[in-house]
């Protein structure tokens, strides 16, 4: 079967073709289109490898870089029988890491409190709510993901840039997959490592990790619950950061699993656990959990091979029945450690730990042709 492609987009970028042939894997090598010339593309793909009934996408290398329409919207998985021999396509546009994003779906930010205090610490933090766009003009329930370090989630102007969770939640609810609340916590700053660390004090002068997660689990999340139209339970809970705030959302599902059922670890800075020594609590019946592991090949020789074995951990803890673990672990050779690379990752995590979603593209309708920029 023949593919060709033609697009007008000058984009230097390599084509791939994914779809019901190859898992849905939107940067497989082995279904790089060939160049023709500037703007034409093809592949031949051997008849055997593929179904009756062929359902296919074009991409730059990754659901973040997908076709588009020439209004910048969604596009149907295209469609074709085996019978046809062969295909031409044209592609108007292409995603740019997600982007563009459109002002329709963008979620509601409030501060919940310039100073919410934390009883624990004896201290005020500001806390923020990424709420779905449509949350006022509905009556619906959300689940809940708690996410430390808030100055780095969505602000633009922060130090070390954001993960743009913002634009990226316009993008899931673009796709139906945005009907989630974010609690955005800003970090301490001086405090930060203290809190982040659960009790280490070599690295921390008197750690106060403890307190922080029994300030979210104990003080905060009834808070939100009070005053959000939130789902309470455990399978609609999640907690997550990236390094430190990582390793402290670690801690928190470990010993709150009957608080979160849900745990996005970002570029954990195990370095502080060489030993992977977490408490974990002993359940007559194992509690359910899911992990999403993310790290990138140059943060550091050890990033990589610590998470490998933090899984080895997780399988040896389910083995004796403390966790019934369920883990996802993405690896991106070419990801530092910031926020640009979370920033990519974050849409593929809340994907999977929320909607069990398993990249495969659903068809989903054209919406308005709006387009922030």
């Amino acid at each position: 079967m023949r593919f060709e492609l033609y697009t007008d987009e000058k984009d230097d970028r390599p084509v791939f073709i994914t779809g019901n042939f190859n898992n849905w894997n939107p940067k497989d090598y082995n279904y790089q289109l060939k160049q023709k010339n500037s703007n034409t593309y093809f592949t031949e793909i051997d008849n055997r490898i593929l179904p009756d009934e062929i359902e296919y996408k074009f991409t730059k290398g990754g659901w973040e870089n997908v076709e588009l329409d020439q209004y910048g919207n969604i596009t149907p998985n295209r469609k074709v029988k085996l019978t046809a021999g062969k295909t031409s396509d044209t592609v108007e546009k292409w995603r740019l890491n997600w982007g563009p994003f459109k002002d329709e779906f963008f979620p509601i930010a409030e501060v919940i409190s310039e100073e919410f205090y934390i009883p624990q610490l004896d201290r005020y933090r500001k806390v923020w709510a990424l709420l779905p766009h449509d949350y006022y003009i509905s009556d619906k329930s959300y689940p809940v993901l708690y996410l430390q370090d808030a100055q780095n989630l969505f602000n633009e102007g922060s130090g070390f840039g954001n993960w743009e969770i913002d634009k990226k939640l316009s993008i899931l609810s673009e796709y139906g997959r945005g009907d989630l609340i974010i609690i955005a916590i800003e970090h301490g700053s001086e405090e930060r490592i203290k809190e982040y660390i659960f009790d280490n004090d070599n690295v921390a002068n008197g750690s106060e990790g403890k307190k922080y997660i029994r300030f979210i689990a104990d003080t905060l999340k009834p808070f939100v619950d009070e005053n959000y139209r939130t789902k309470k339970d455990r399978e609609n809970t999640g907690i997550g950061g990236s390094s430190l705030g990582a390793l402290i959302s670690i801690y928190s599902g470990f010993l709150y699993p009957e608080v979160y059922s849900k745990l996005l670890i970002f570029s954990p800075s195990l370095w502080v656990e060489p030993n992977n020594n977490f408490p974990i609590m002993n359940f007559r019946v194992p509690f359910k959990t899911k992990i999403y592991l993310y790290g990138g090949g140059q943060e550091g020789s050890k990033m990589v091979r610590r998470i490998h074995i933090f899984e080895e951990y997780l399988k040896r803890w389910e083995k004796k029945n403390l966790f019934d673990f369920e883990f996802r672990t993405n690896i991106n050779p070419e990801g530092t450690h910031n926020e640009f690379y979370w920033s990519q990752e974050f849409p593929r995590a809340i994907e999977w730990l929320f909607y069990d979603n398993t990249e495969n593209p659903v068809e989903v309708k054209p919406q308005q042709q709006s387009i922030k920029n």
